[in-house]
């Protein structure tokens, strides 16, 4: 029998802290299991599990930036006599588009997945569903626009650009999202873990490896992932993966890209910054990152974390550099609109405390049928075939949660 402690239930919200002492047995996994799609919105990351119900008040769409639409819609809700109102939602790519943000009616708070021992308990199998995946653009069209933006950089057009590809998949059955998300999560507990609607009748959902910014209190943290490499099912060779990626010119320099553009776009807020030398490495179970965890005291203690998070967003890491270019190279050679993919997704509160997650390894469900994002970072040494295949590797967080052998 599940057992659930310390987990805050309280209308208009909670406390956003994950529940110190005590014992944790059961307390997130009981999050996760009660999730229901289209009434629910979890997040889970390596600091709390979070599960919200109903809305209280959606975000509005409007010119404003989306911080200070969440500002006024929080600030209202504390005038209306809400103790601890939060937002929960996800931000697309592009950020003058629709968002998907609520303050629900009660929000319920748990310590971290990784901290439940009954994460450690296996997810059921996916059933047999038969799948039809349809790849858009085809592999061989994704490797021509790879090819065409190696041209232009190799010409001194810019210097990076993130391309994407999809895999349409439908289903002969109805998705069964909350099992699915049960196989993201206890498959990486110790990554951020999401799903949530982004309108009527669709739910975005997914386990993505990188945090784009957080705050609590006077300390905000940052986790910039750039340049990767499959992981390998041998050891030997994993590790080998490993070493070969701390080494790689390629990959570092593509990693130094987009470390040096967080601290531009954090420096002017902060009154002290910690950016290290070196980059660390960070795995999921597909992949090896590298990683650069970077850390600051804000200059002023009443910026929130969605501006921190929207004065970052697109970083390199997404999008390319210069971001202009790099957003019209993307308009050009991606068939498809990105949506919610390559956003961010999170909460905030009316302190300005927040986590805002990069949107990847995600997928978008509608009736029966998923959408699957997966993007490389290009530059000039890139090859097709080499960014074809991590965009492949990428794709099996979600391919082996729904059971699709490809």
């Amino acid at each position: 029998m599940t057992t659930a402690h310390h987990v805050a239930d309280r209308p208009g919200g909670s406390e956003p802290g994950a529940p110190a002492g005590g014992d944790t047995v059961g307390a997130a996994t009981s999050l996760l299991d009660a999730y229901e799609p289209g009434r629910a919105r979890f997040f889970a990351s390596p600091t709390r599990t979070l599960l919200a119900h109903g809305v209280r008040a959606e975000v509005p769409h409007g010119t404003a930036p989306v911080a200070q639409r969440v500002a006024e819609t929080l600030a209202a809700r504390v005038r209306a006599g809400d103790a601890a109102p939060v937002v929960v939602g996800a931000i697309p790519f592009d950020q003058a588009a629709p968002a998907a943000l609520a303050v629900p009616e009660a929000v319920r708070w748990a310590p971290p997945l990784a901290e439940d021992p009954l994460v450690a308990l296996p997810a059921a199998a996916p059933g047999a569903a038969r799948w039809d995946v349809r790849p858009v653009p085809e592999p061989a069209g994704y490797g021509a626009a790879v090819a065409e933006a190696v041209r232009r950089m190799r010409r001194g057009d810019f210097a990076k650009v993130v391309l994407a590809r999809t895999l349409e998949l439908a289903s002969d059955r109805d998705l069964d999202l909350p099992a699915l998300l049960q196989r993201l999560a206890r498959r990486d507990p110790s990554g951020y873990t999401f799903a949530l609607p982004t309108g009527p009748g669709r739910t975005l959902l997914g386990a993505s490896p990188e945090l784009l910014v957080s705050r609590r209190g006077g300390t905000l943290v940052a986790n910039p992932l750039a340049g990767s490499t499959p992981r390998s099912a041998d050891l030997a060779e994993d590790v080998r993966r490993a070493a070969a990626l701390l080494e790689s010119e390629k990959d570092l320099h593509e990693h130094a890209v987009v470390v040096d553009a967080v601290r531009e776009a954090l420096a002017p807020y902060c009154r002290t910054l910690h950016v290290p030398e070196r980059p660390t490495l960070v795995r999921t179970a597909a992949m090896w990152h590298l990683s650069t965890t970077v850390t600051g005291e804000p200059a002023d203690p009443a910026v929130s974390a969605l501006e921190l998070a929207s004065a970052l967003h697109p970083t390199p890491a997404v999008c390319g550099t210069p971001t202009a270019t790099a957003r019209d190279v993307i308009g050009e050679l991606e068939p498809f609109d990105r949506g919610f993919f390559t956003g961010m997704v999170g909460w905030g509160d009316a302190h300005g405390d927040g986590e805002w997650v990069v949107t990847i390894r995600c997928a978008e469900a509608e009736e029966r049928t998923l959408r699957l994002y997966a993007g490389a970072g290009v530059v000039a040494q890139s090859s097709p075939e080499a960014e074809t295949a991590e965009t492949g590797a990428k794709f099996q967080t979600f391919l082996q949660a729904v059971g699709v052998d490809q």
